[in-house]
């Protein structure tokens, strides 16, 4: 096996571990990985890490299903307009994008460099949702939920929406909008989030396998990886401080957002 092919099955598991020790923060390395180093096209990269993400995110919701940190209600008012717009996305809006989006004088934005470039953008965002340390007084206090639906379907779809474009899961958007619009207690923000992760990244890989050719072969030796990941970092995050692990974790995003803007702006 070619040595670069290792190194990628290699960060499969530093995913998995990541959703493991944080509850997030996975899904924002996978298609850089899949990309940059196991060399898969940008938008093929974007439908294997809807897999990679869902697989490894169910395995994760299970064990706080286990727990009983799961709001099911929450998940399925929060989920449904984020299940049709992904699925919508990755059905027609990714296949729609012209090949040329757009030029600038010389410079030629294509697709693939555009889906990278927001990529990055939202690569930025979650290192910021990381970075920051604000307490939530409220997070943990027992109280009734109340919804907002409106804005609880408005960020469904938004999440939905960005999921479809990229392949992220969504996880630093979800968990404050359960905390704050539905006012679930962290941990059960968490669980939560992990069965909407799950389910939306798999509805929206379904929408590929019409218009994508899948190397299941590969994506499934590098699910297993990552599921194995997840299985160790829930293992390590008993003991290792998570806000700082979090932090740390926020910092090397920004670096590889940053890296992606610049690689894919220095090839224009």
């Amino acid at each position: 096996m070619d040595f670069v092919v290792l190194i990628g099955f290699a960060a499969a598991i530093v995913i998995g571990v990541s959703l493991g020790l944080i509850g997030g923060g996975g899904s924002i390395l996978t298609v850089p990985v899949l990309v940059y180093i196991l060399g898969v096209d940008p938008v093929l990269a974007t439908a294997y890490s809807l897999f990679v993400v869902g697989s490894t995110s169910l395995v994760g919701a299970g064990t706080y299903m286990k727990k009983g940190l799961v709001n099911y209600n929450t998940a399925f008012v929060f989920a449904i307009p984020s299940f049709i717009t992904v699925f919508l996305t990755r059905k027609f809006l990714v296949p729609a994008l012209p090949d040329t989006l757009f030029s600038i004088g010389d410079a030629v934005i294509t697709k693939n460099i555009g889906i990278m470039v927001f990529f990055a953008i939202i690569m930025l965002a979650a290192s910021y949702s990381m970075i920051r340390s604000k307490k939530c007084v409220d997070c943990e206090k027992d109280e009734e939920i109340k919804f907002n639906f409106p804005m609880i379907a408005l960020e469904g779809s938004v999440v939905g929406l960005i999921t479809g474009i990229v392949g992220a899961g969504g996880g630093f958007l979800i968990i404050p909008a359960l905390v704050l619009l539905a006012r679930l207690p962290m941990k059960m923000a968490v669980g939560t989030s992990l069965l909407i992760i799950a389910a939306k990244s798999l509805i929206g890989f379904l929408g590929d396998l019409s218009t994508q050719t899948i190397d299941w072969n590969m994506l499934l030796i590098f699910t297993g990886l990552s599921i194995v990941g997840i299985f160790i970092g829930s293992a390590l995050s008993k003991k290792i401080n998570e806000k700082a692990l979090k932090k740390g974790f926020g910092w090397f995003v920004l670096v590889m957002g940053i890296y992606i803007i610049a690689k894919e702006l220095m090839s224009l």
